[in-house]
């Protein structure tokens, strides 16, 4: 059911539901600790308020998605905060429509998914341990996978309605298909630059000095509290091991396996009384030819009757409750549900046990050390955001209180740290606060849910125009490069011209010693020239009667190229095979449906009540 949430597809909310059901789990921040006192919220949304904090963790999920990629920060931002927004919207629209999950469809989507599995199936103990490790209860945590598939619910129904039709297909292939023929000749950059003067250097830096200005920096000396550091200070005693394995037994306890047969009789007017020929002749017949000859559940008949391995709620409230109380091999009285009356045994019983303390005593021993930690973590974090507060003009004090050592960085700018904590946007979006230039500790910072850091400036360098002299070779080297293009630039539009006015390209090209290059016939694909030259010339406008279309086009190397587009061959069809069809089919009527889906949250996003503040 959730397939594109399993191949994390970049859907509307596909990172909410990885951010809700994430290994390991999110802990109530520090804040929730600490307490609120009277931070404003930053987006409203209806009745919800979403806090600074909640736009920074919906900024860092987001940009996991763009990560290698140079992306403006402040862009990804933008779209972070728009995102968090239309999913709120929209986890508010379908909750207000009533729209709605089972248990079980959770619970059958919990199973798949790998944080819970063990050699690929799932573990209900991996399960069990990693909710109590994060002190989150089962109903707390189907209560986030509800709302999360509440909303693909909703895409579901407008994506899934998408179609295309053969025409749109036709269309694509056609102009996918496209062969098209040019001329073309590259224009190189000259080498015979004129030495730029002082007075030209001069001028440039003096319009363009912010070109050339440093990035403001700040070194940093920080207090870091860590989970993981914690623990391992924890040294527990056999006695108190032994203590937490018999408060945890239900974290190590096995699950019972209960296989079940049935014989379904469907026909309420007499099925008691087959019910009773039934119990009569298995003194003398097995329970599987018997299920084969009377049971209405055809599917389960063919096999004897059996239904295979059942888990409490999987099945009928009766049902269950009389096939979860049957010793193995013990046939029931008929069981009454809405589809008829049943007749059940338990074929195979395993009973649930506990596993043995020196079997997992090592997993005991890191629960303990994780649970001691967190208990810890919490109350030193408490104690560091207090005194912390209390000595805004020095770590010392905070160090000492809950015996940490304060640390060192190396200068950074605001978008660029080093191997150190300065990697982290938490880290650097603080340091460069107002609050914390002026010269105090920063606000307790959580680095994920088990990390939590407060730090202070040492050193700061503002932002500068660099000088002349530092710069000049620079401008120098700019100056030259971008005579260069000009000039490539305007022989280009000069041969232009000309072939516009009805001379040869090639006869152009022989006389300025340029290479005259034939393409024919070239498809999309074509990587044989710049790609640049290739997207002109499946961009260019289809050519007029025997008038060429001419385009100049600028390449990377800052070289020019101009391009006479000659022909345009409408694809055919018949390239594509029954399988492509079927693949640019999906892909459009995808494509089309995304677009309906885009639009239903744009007019549901102009119809809420979103108030943003400045973040």
């Amino acid at each position: 059911m959730l397939l594109k949430i399993r191949e994390k597809s970049q859907g509307v909310f596909s990172w909410l539901i990885l951010l809700m059901i994430c290994v390991p789990f999110g802990l109530w921040g520090i804040q929730n600790y600490l307490g609120e006192g009277e931070e404003s919220p930053v987006v409203t949304i209806g009745d919800k308020e979403f806090f600074q904090r909640d736009v920074n963790r919906a900024y860092n999920q987001h940009s996991q998605s763009f990560k290698g990629m140079n992306i403006d920060e402040a862009q990804l931002k933008k779209l972070a905060l728009e995102k968090l927004i239309r999913d709120e919207v929209l986890l508010q629209y379908v909750e207000n429509e009533g729209l709605a999950v089972t248990d079980k469809a959770v619970r059958d989507f919990v199973a798949t998914l790998e944080y819970f599995q063990t050699d690929g199936k799932f573990d209900k103990e991996r399960y069990q341990n990693l909710l109590s490790q994060q002190k989150m209860t089962s109903d707390e945590f189907v209560r986030r996978i509800k709302k999360a598939m509440i909303m693909e619910q909703f895409q579901r129904t407008i994506v899934e309605s998408g179609f295309s039709t053969d025409y749109d297909v036709e269309q694509f292939f056609k102009i996918q298909n496209q062969l098209r023929s040019a001329r073309f000749v590259i224009v190189p950059l000259p080498t015979d630059i004129t030495v730029v003067g002082e007075e030209e250097v001069q001028q440039y830096y003096q319009d363009n000095a912010e070109s050339y200005r440093t990035e403001a920096k700040v070194s940093i000396e920080y207090i870091e509290l860590a989970l993981d550091d914690l623990a391992k200070n924890i040294h527990p005693s056999p006695a108190q091991l032994e203590l937490f394995y018999q408060e945890q037994q239900d974290a190590f306890r096995t699950d019972e396996r209960r296989k079940i047969s049935h014989i379904l009789l469907a026909d309420m007017d007499t099925a008691l009384v087959q019910a009773a020929e039934i119990k009569a002749r298995l003194k003398t017949s097995g329970f599987e030819a018997l299920a084969r000859e009377f049971s209405a559940d055809k599917l389960s008949a063919s096999k004897g009757g059996d239904l295979g391995l059942i888990v409490a709620g999987d099945m009928d409230e009766a049902f269950e409750g009389v096939a979860l109380g049957l010793a193995e091999g013990e046939v029931s009285e008929p069981v009454k549900t809405e589809f008829g009356y049943h007749i059940i045994k338990v074929t195979e019983l395993t009973l649930g046990v506990v596993k043995p303390y020196e079997e997992v005593k090592e997993v005991v021993e890191l629960g303990f050390k994780k649970v001691e930690a967190e208990n810890i973590f919490y109350e030193l974090g408490e104690t560091l955001a207090e005194i912390s507060f209390e000595n805004p003009d020095n770590l010392e004090v905070a160090a000492e209180s809950i015996g940490v050592s304060v640390r060192e960085t190396e200068s950074f700018t605001r978008t660029q740290g080093h191997d150190d904590i300065s990697v982290e946007d938490l880290v650097r979006e603080k340091a460069f606060s107002e609050d914390v230039l002026a010269g105090n500790n920063s606000e307790v910072i959580e680095l994920g849910s088990d990390r939590i850091v407060v730090l202070r400036v040492l050193s700061h360098s503002v932002a500068k125009v660099r000088p002349l002299l530092e710069v000049s070779s620079l401008i120098k080297d700019r100056l030259k490069s971008d005579a260069a293009k000009q000039q490539a630039l305007a022989v280009a539009k000069e041969l232009k011209s000309l072939v516009q006015s009805g001379q040869s390209l090639a006869v152009l090209a022989k006389e300025k010693g340029l290479s005259f290059i034939v393409a024919d016939d070239i498809q999309r694909n074509n990587a044989d020239f710049p790609w640049e030259i290739n997207s002109a010339i499946f961009v260019g406008a289809k050519p007029k009667s025997d008038r060429p279309t001419t385009m100049v086009v600028a390449l990377e190397s800052g070289e020019q190229a101009v391009v006479n587009l000659l022909s345009v061959t409408e694809g055919q069809l018949a390239k594509a095979n029954k399988k492509e069809f079927g693949i640019a089919r999906t892909n459009i009527s995808k494509l089309l449906a995304d677009g309906d889906f885009d639009a239903v949250l744009s007019s549901l996003q102009a119809n809420a009540l979103v108030n943003v503040s400045e973040p």
